[in-house]
C-alpha cells in the first residue's frame, strides 16, 4: 500500500503567533500606562495621553478593539479622568496650594535639633546608668558624683578629698580614685571631648604661688589633666582643662558646707554627636 503523503503545512506564520503578538502589544501598553500613571506632572500625563492617543488609538477604541471585559475595557476607559482623580488627593493642582510646593517630609531646622537633642539625651542616659554601676563595682560610687545634660556627662568629685587646703597637688589617696576614672574615660570617654574644670569657693586666695581663686582653680584642673595624660590612653587632643574659681558654684558660700561642695574638680564628657 501506497504511503499516504502528509499535508503540508499552510504558508505564512502560524496561527498562536497572531494571539501571542497581540498579548505582547497589550502587556506593553499596560505597562506604558502604569509608567505614565506614577507621574504626577498634569502637563507630562496629557502629552502621553495624546501620544498613545495618536498612535495606538488604545484610549478611545480600547472597548470596541479589546472586548467589553471589566478589568481591560472599563479599566482603559477610566484613564480619560485619571487627572482629574489625582487633582482631587491634593498632590497636585496649583490652585488648590496656591503656587507653592510642599514637601511633607520636609522638617524646620528646629525640628531637627530638637530630635537631635533628645536622641543625644537618651544616649547620655543609658551611658551614665553604665557609668553609675562601675562606680559601684569600684567602690568609688560615694566619691565621685554622676549627673548628665544632652550635651554631656558629668563626673563630680569634692576638691577636699583630692587636694589640700590652698593646693594643686594631688593627694596619694586621690591618685586611686582618678585611676578608677581613667580606665571609665577610657572606656566611655573616647570619641568625644573630655574638660576638666577646676571649681574654688569665693573666699579669697592670696598666696605667693597662687594669688587669686583663678590661678588655684586653673593649677588643680591642670593636674589631673597632666595625670589623666600620664597614667591613661587618652587621646590629648580630646582633652580640656580650664580654671574657673568661684564663679560657677552649686551651693551657697555663706555656709562650710556650701563652700566646701564649691571646692571641687567637675569632668565633662561631651556627646561624640555635640557640635
Amino acid at each position: 500500500m501506497a504511503k499516504r503523503k502528509e499535508d503540508a503545512p499552510a504558508p505564512g506564520s502560524p496561527a498562536w503567533m497572531a494571539t501571542f503578538s497581540d498579548l505582547m502589544n497589550l502587556l506593553l501598553c499596560f505597562f506604558v500606562m502604569l509608567f505614565a500613571m506614577s507621574s504626577i506632572e498634569e502637563a507630562k500625563l496629557q502629552e502621553f495621553v495624546a501620544a498613545m492617543n495618536n498612535t495606538f488609538s488604545v484610549f478611545d477604541g480600547g472597548a470596541s478593539a479589546i472586548g467589553d471585559g471589566f478589568l481591560i475595557s472599563n479599566g482603559v476607559s477610566q484613564l480619560n479622568e485619571l487627572d482629574q482623580y489625582i487633582n482631587s488627593t491634593g498632590k497636585t493642582a496649583d490652585s488648590e496650594t496656591d503656587g507653592e510646593d510642599f514637601n511633607e517630609f520636609e522638617m524646620s531646622p528646629e525640628a531637627m535639633e530638637e530630635i537631635l537633642q533628645d536622641q543625644m539625651l537618651q544616649e547620655n542616659e543609658e551611658r551614665v546608668e553604665e557609668m553609675e554601676e562601675a562606680l559601684r563595682e569600684n567602690d568609688i560610687a560615694d566619691e565621685v558624683e554622676v549627673s548628665f545634660t544632652a550635651q554631656y556627662v558629668k563626673l563630680t568629685m569634692n576638691g577636699g578629698l583630692l587636694f589640700d587646703s590652698g593646693s594643686a597637688q594631688l593627694k596619694d589617696e586621690a591618685k586611686l580614685i582618678i585611676d578608677k576614672v581613667g580606665l571609665m574615660l577610657e572606656r566611655y570617654g573616647n570619641g568625644g571631648s573630655i574638660e576638666i574644670e577646676g571649681h574654688t569657693d569665693n573666699v579669697p586666695m592670696k598666696s605667693a604661688q597662687y594669688p587669686s581663686n583663678e590661678e588655684l582653680s586653673s593649677a588643680r584642673a591642670l593636674s589631673v589633666f597632666y595625670y589623666l595624660l600620664d597614667t591613661t590612653s587618652l587621646d590629648p587632643i580630646n582633652l580640656k582643662h580650664a580654671g574657673m574659681g568661684e564663679r560657677v558654684p552649686i551651693a551657697d558660700n555663706a555656709t562650710p558646707e556650701g563652700r566646701s561642695r564649691n571646692r571641687r574638680v567637675e569632668i565633662l564628657i561631651y556627646n561624640p554627636s555635640q557640635k
